[in-house]
């Protein structure tokens, strides 16, 4: 690719919309913040950040948010809005919403119905999607879809992977 199509394509991304810098600055800014505050149990804080940007549509923030309202850290308890919130940051193929979508529908954790097909689905497309950096979530991925597979008849097996493969993330 000559030089004049990378300036091209680095300006529309720059100044198209995509990548706004001082936004990227800004969202990489507030989640450090938000980060720390989990981390020294200042809740209401990392709750606040976290909103903001799953409001925005960021799918980490999402997901973050999502943790909390599974486990009730510094917000209600409530698996469905965590359900809502790992769906979705996982259909834009966040790898940990992804695998925590479909641990709650494989294992009946919280979300209603159950769903085999969907669950194995998703914990296979987060597998695909871990990095060497989340090595510890991507083994226990891989464990919870052996568990799931167990159960699950070789056509059950065949829908999810044709889920998966058919898959597409949205924006």
């Amino acid at each position: 690719m000559n030089t004049f199509k990378l300036l091209a394509i680095a300006a529309t991304l720059l100044f198209g919309g995509v990548i706004d810098p001082a936004s990227a600055q800004t969202l990489e800014a507030d989640m450090r913040t938000a980060a720390g505050a989990y981390e020294r149990k200042d809740m209401a804080t990392a709750v606040r950040i976290w909103k903001v940007w799953a409001n925005k549509g960021d799918p980490e923030a999402e997901t973050l948010l999502g943790a909390m309202y599974w486990s009730g850290e510094g917000v209600r308890r409530d698996h469905k809005e965590a359900a809502r919130l790992y769906l979705l940051a996982a259909n834009k193929g966040y790898a940990r919403a992804q695998n925590d979508i479909g641990f709650m529908l494989a294992f009946g954790e919280g979300v209603p119905p159950h769903d085999d097909i969907e669950g194995y689905k998703w914990l296979t497309l987060a597998i695909s999607r871990y990095t060497v950096k989340n090595q510890d979530r991507l083994d226990q991925a891989i464990k919870d879809k052996a568990t799931l597979a167990k159960r699950m008849t070789t056509a059950q097996i065949s829908e999810a992977e044709r889920r998966a493969k058919a898959w597409k993330p949205t924006k």
